[in-house]
């Protein structure tokens, strides 16, 4: 579902650039408004509609979940922590996706230059720098075994 600009809501803030990914959301030089430049490109992470704060930005849904007619509006709730999706049907029946959204402060997060550097047996090890800390699983994450490997594959 590439996303598309209501320019009427848009106020050119300039977030859904800032986040854009595949780096398809342009501000025009004219209007001073957000406008998608490429929606075959469009990499379809909503990274740009989660941003928005105005909620102009909304996405153009698939034939095969939302046929003709419809309409699907995306709307960030930051005081709930949800972004909704809501599909209205040609026949007026409507149908609501509620999901939860990050709710973490910007910057809280460490970077990797927080952390301890790794030690040079952790070099060799098929888990990402803290990736079963982050997970919380004990124990670290599930691994094969050199034995337990398709034999004879170079």
């Amino acid at each position: 579902m590439p996303t598309f600009v209501y320019m009427t809501s848009c106020d050119g803030c300039g977030h859904c650039v800032d986040i854009c990914p595949s780096d398809i959301m342009h501000i025009d030089t004219t209007y001073r408004r957000a406008y998608n430049i490429e929606p075959n490109m469009c990499w379809e992470c909503y990274s740009c509609v989660k941003a928005c704060p105005q909620n102009a930005i909304d996405c153009r849904g698939y034939a095969d979940f939302a046929p003709l007619g419809h309409s699907v509006r995306a709307l960030r709730e930051e005081a709930k922590g949800t972004i909704s999706w809501k599909i209205k049907f040609r026949d007026g029946h409507e149908k609501d996706f509620v999901s939860p959204i990050r709710t973490t402060k910007w910057g809280t997060i460490p970077s990797p230059s927080d952390y301890a550097a790794p030690d040079a047996g952790e070099y060799a090890n098929q888990e990402l720098a803290h990736e079963p800390d982050a997970l919380n699983i004990e124990g670290g994450l599930p691994a094969l075994a050199p034995d337990q490997l398709k034999q004879g594959v170079v």
